[in-house]
């Protein structure tokens, strides 16, 4: 069986079992965070199709990220996870997809969902199978200790990692994610951080003209406005593809969750990095 085994690990977040719950439980009651550790609702309204999710270090965007998970906590319980995250490493396939084995975090492994992958493998030519290109990457991996713990290893998962990020490419993924996913209790997550590396003040203004592209539900007006104004989010690929799966498998809102700069965190607002989450609902 093959294992992909954790790169982040005591970088990102904590690399022990005890100490990763417990800096996720201090993301969720951070003052930035939504400020209760979550419940499960065994039989929630299962509303939720999508998630946009930040994937810095967790004492960055932990918090941000933590209102998408308390929020799909109480939605209720997914059977399986599509998680797409920009290829910040340039590793491998232009959109590369595993189809088989575990991911492994302190937390325990999680499996790939081979069905599903294999579902979305067919319904697109775009996509290959391609392992190195996860071997590295942080923006799927910090993800999943978090659905570890409000669901430990009750899931599977289909990671998929962009490094071709073209409006009509990633078209085409969201419209073979949402033949695959089509009746299935499925959750697709986006990973993204947004501006990168500006003045606070202008990462927040030109952030907030892409959130409000993404509230809208319309992945052209997202994409000409990362194009026109310069915004360095590097995951804006998998949120074109998650906006254009939402629509096709019934999504009626968007909604901001929560945005902060990691000014806000640290206090230095000279140079920032933006982080956002988001919900797409039916």
């Amino acid at each position: 069986m093959k294992i992909r085994r954790p790169s982040q690990a005591g970088m990102f977040y904590a690399g022990n079992p005890e100490d990763l719950k417990k800096q996720i439980e201090e993301c969720f009651l951070h003052k930035f965070g939504p400020g209760k550790i979550p419940k499960v609702a065994e039989d929630g309204p299962r509303k939720i199709i999508g998630l946009v999710c930040p994937h810095a270090g967790y004492i960055y965007s932990g918090p941000i990220a933590a209102h998408a998970y308390y929020r799909l906590a109480i939605d209720g319980k997914p059977e399986t996870f599509v998680i797409m995250g920009p290829n910040h490493m340039g590793y491998g396939s232009a959109i590369a997809l595993m189809n088989e084995g575990v991911w492994r975090t302190p937390l325990g492994d999680i499996e790939i969902d081979y069905g599903t992958a294999s579902k979305i493998l067919r319904a697109s030519e775009l996509i290959d199978i391609d392992d190195t290109a996860h071997k590295y990457e942080h923006s799927i991996e910090v993800q999943l200790p978090f659905l570890q713990y409000l669901y430990g290893s009750e899931f599977k998962f289909v990671p998929i990692a962009f490094l071709m990020q073209d409006i009509e490419s990633c078209r085409e993924v969201g419209k073979a994610l949402a033949k695959a996913l089509e009746g299935r209790n499925a959750v697709i997550i986006a990973s993204t951080d947004m501006t990168h590396y500006e003045p606070h003040e202008r990462a927040s203004r030109k952030d907030r003209l892409a959130l409000n592209a993404i509230e809208k539900m319309n992945e052209e007006e997202f994409y000409s406005t990362v194009e026109s104004y310069r915004i360095s989010a590097c995951g804006y690929g998998p949120v074109i593809a998650l906006i254009v799966a939402s629509k096709l498998l019934g999504a009626k809102k968007a909604e901001i969750l929560c945005y902060k700069t990691s000014g806000d965190i640290v206090g230095d607002y000279s140079s920032v990095v933006g982080y956002a989450s988001a919900c797409f609902t039916r």
